[in-house]
Order: structure tokens, then C-alpha cells, then sequence
């Protein structure tokens, strides 16, 4: 199968020539049609399988030509959870559409919201946002009644993230007669709940098993002591000369101790997390992606949203909180059929965290030690769950009575009181 067969007209099949796509992957082959077909989607596939295509091309083609007369409006509104989400789908979008007159504009946080209502007034053919930033301009007064196709892109993470009620607010407000597409990288209740509200009689493309990872990534997990972590990584990067790796933290207080402890063993390093400001957080990413720098650290608000080209290692610091995340971070890497390898360093702790990662994905992933850096067999697990368990087997100490009191009546010759009897033993002497 080929884009041409697909329907895919030259314009758009000249741009993504250039761009390297000779055979269109099997999500973009199952959705190109559905959505040139004008029919709503609901759309499961893995991360790294060029979701992005398979909804923008078809987009990018029905929304080709502005109507006469009537002057440029927002017709093509694509929602994704993250700045840098955001602006990789306009990148891409630009790209397709370079042999087009279409006007584009990602409206995204930490950008000055002035400049961008100019740039919607000038006239703009498709949006790309967050969902609080485009909350911001419909309550400056951005119209969106024209709206023909309605996209929602990683719709399991927006959920994650809390933007329910932003979708809520944001469906209820197109025209009733509007496409509307679902692509999600993992598959939830949560998920199928939200395509109830906003699908009409949709199609459902799923392309490979739920929250499964891509084959052509090679997993495996070195057991390691926690303070041992950032030697042992450091270990592995200069001893296996990686010249790119992509290098996840659970937090950003874990992320710029491990820079530090990085930069202490002479390699270049970026780091990208929620306190960093959007401008220094693009410039990071653009010094990684030209190979300025050797190592990107982030945390999970890059784990969707960085398409780096032939990204060859993921490694994972720490494991994910959420097993879904992990799905994410190890899918930047084994992109559009290449090889990929995601290495997951794993203390005594997280040792038996990953199996909520093995049952979701559904399957074992490989767990080795690295000569010199062997955990430490004398270590023992103590954490709040054990601690928890020890403390549901002591025994008791609240008084637990046996028999409710009853009050004597005076009246009553035979009468009688029983005190309560508690579990306590009391001090008895001769006289009881």
C-alpha cells in the first residue's frame, strides 16, 4: 500500500517524499481513508507508529481550500496535553503543508497571549493548543463555530492531567455537525468513557494490543542500589559510547541532582521539567536533537511530545509512578520501525514495581546486574506498606466490650450489673 492508493493528493505526497515516508505505517493506513471519509474516529495505536500523519495528512487535504467570500476561520482545532506536544505536531503539520497556502498557529502557555490573538485575527486555517491555553482565548473571544474536524491527541494523558472539564467545556461549543477524532497511545476506562461523550457512531482502529510497547525496542532492567544509580549511568553512557540517550527522573528534584552528578563525570547535559521556562526548555531540546549535548534528562512532561529523529536510548532512572508513563517514555525511541533500546535502572524498591509495568505491557522484561555495580544482598526492604502490614497484626489496645451496659432497674430485687469486659487484661488480687 502507498499514500497515492491511500488518496493522498500530490501536493501533500511531494512534502512527505522529502520527508523521508516511503510506505505509510498501518495506523496511517486504516485512518487516511476514515478521515477523508469526513467519519469520526476512535483510534488506539503505540506510541512512535506516526500518529501524527494519519490524522494530519487527511486534515491537511480536506481543509486545502478557504471558502471564497468568506475569509480565513479557525476550521481545523487539534487539542494535545503538553507545550511540547503542541509544538512538534505544528512542526510536522508545517512541514506537510509546505506546498499549501494554509495558515497554522500552536497556541500554547508561556507565550505571550496577545501576539497570539494578532496572529488568530490575520486569519488562521487550523489551531494546535493545550487545553488551558486555548480556554484563555475563548474567553478573549475565540470564535470556533466553524470548526470541521476536532482532534484530540493523547486524550489518555489530557485525562491523566485533569483536563476533563477543559474538554467538556470545549465540545459543547463546535458546530453539531463537526468530525472528531480520538488518537490515544494507551487504551482506559477513562478513555472510553470520554469517546462515549464526544464520538458519534465512530470507527474503532486498533492497531496492536492495549498499552503495549513497539517490538523493535529491546528492554532490559539492571538492578542496582540506589546511590549507586548515577555512577552506574554514567558507567553505562561512557563505556557503551551512546552518543544520544534520553534519560528519565520521576522528579525534578531527582533530575537536577542527577545533572549535577552527571556533569561531575564530564558529560554534556540538558534538562527539561516543569520549572523550567518554555523558551530554555526549547532551546535545551534543540541543543539534544543537534547533538550539542549528549544527554537530556526530563521527567515525564517530555515523555510525549519529543520526536527525535533515530533516537537510538531511553533510559529510566527512575520507573514511572504511573505503568502507563512507561509505555510513553521508552515509545521515544524504536520510532517509525528503527531499532531502539529503553534500559531501566531499578532498586530494591522498584524491583517489585515493575511488574505493574510487565502486566501491563504483557510481557517479562529481562533483569541483569552490571559487573561492579552487583546490589547489595544484605540491603532489606522497609517501606510504609510493611510497616503498614507489621502494624494491622499487633494486638489491639482499645477496649473492645463484649456486652453493651445495662442500665440496673432499682425497682428490681434481682437486679444485676455486669461490667463490660475488655480484651486488657486488668490486675486482679485475693479479694476478686
Amino acid at each position: 500500500m502507498s499514500f497515492e492508493k491511500l488518496g493522498v493528493i500530490k501536493q501533500l505526497l511531494s512534502a512527505i517524499k522529502d520527508l523521508g515516508y516511503e510506505k505509510p505505517t498501518t495506523i496511517q493506513t486504516r485512518a487516511i481513508p476514515l478521515v477523508l471519509a469526513k467519519s469520526d474516529i476512535f483510534a488506539t495505536a503505540q506510541t512512535g507508529t506516526g500518529k501524527t500523519a494519519a490524522f494530519g495528512l487527511p486534515m491537511l487535504q480536506r481543509l486545502r481550500n478557504v471558502p471564497v467570500g468568506k475569509g480565513r476561520a479557525v476550521r481545523g482545532l487539534i487539542i494535545s496535553p503538553t507545550r511540547e506536544l503542541s509544538i512538534q505536531i505544528y512542526e510536522d503539520l508545517q512541514n506537510y503543508a509546505k506546498n499549501m497556502s494554509l495558515n497554522i498557529a500552536v497556541l500554547v502557555g508561556g507565550k505571550d497571549l496577545e501576539t497570539q490573538q494578532k496572529i488568530i485575527k490575520e486569519g488562521v486555517d487550523i489551531v494546535i493548543a493545550t487545553p488551558g491555553r486555548i480556554m484563555e482565548h475563548m474567553e478573549k473571544g475565540l470564535n470556533l463555530s466553524n470548526v470541521e474536524i476536532f482532534v484530540l491527541d493523547e486524550a489518555d494523558r489530557m485525562l491523566d492531567m485533569g483536563f476533563m472539564k477543559e474538554i467538556r467545556k470545549i465540545h459543547p461549543i463546535l458546530p453539531k455537525r463537526h468530525q472528531t477524532l480520538l488518537f490515544s497511545a494507551t487504551y482506559s476506562d477513562k478513555v472510553r468513557k470520554l469517546s462515549k461523550l464526544i464520538l458519534t457512531k465512530p470507527a474503532f482502529i486498533e492497531t496492536s494490543k492495549k498499552n503495549s510497547t513497539v517490538d523493535t525496542i529491546n528492554q532490559v532492567a539492571y538492578l542496582v542500589d540506589a546511590e549507586k544509580k548515577a555512577a552506574l549511568l554514567a558507567y553505562i553512557i561512557g563505556s557503551r559510547n551512546f552518543r544520544q540517550v534520553l534519560v528519565f527522573t520521576r522528579t525534578k528534584a531527582s533530575a537536577d541532582e542527577l545533572v549535577v552528578e552527571l556533569k561531575k563525570d564530564g558529560l554534556k547535559c540538558g534538562i527539561i521539567h516543569g520549572d523550567k521556562t518554555q523558551a530554555n526548555r526549547l532551546k535545551t531540546l534543540n541543543d539534544f536533537k543537534e547533538g550539542k549535548t549528549k544527554v537530556l534528562v526530563a521527567t515525564d512532561i517530555a515523555s510525549r511530545g519529543l520526536d527525535i529523529e533515530e533516537l537510538p536510548f531511553v533510559i529510566n532512572y527512575e520507573l514511572p509512578s504511573i505503568p502507563e508513563d512507561y509505555v510513553h517514555r521508552v515509545g521515544r525511541t524504536g520510532r517509525a520501525g528503527r531499532d531502539g533500546m529503553a534500559i531501566s535502572l531499578i532498586d530494591i524498591y522498584e524491583k517489585y514495581d515493575i511488574r505493574d509495568i510487565e502486566r501491563l505491557i504483557g510481557m517479562k522484561i529481562p533483569q541483569e546486574t552490571v559487573e561492579g555495580f552487583e546490589p547489595d544482598p544484605t540491603i532489606r526492604r522497609r517501606d510504609q506498606d510493611e510497616i503498614k502490614l507489621k502494624s494491622e497484626h499487633k494486638k489491639a489496645e482499645v477496649k473492645r466490650v463484649r456486652k453493651a451496659y445495662v442500665k440496673p432497674d432499682k425497682n428490681k430485687k434481682d437486679a444485676t450489673y455486669k461490667k463490660p469486659v475488655t480484651t486488657k487484661k486488668r490486675k486482679t488480687t485475693k479479694r476478686d
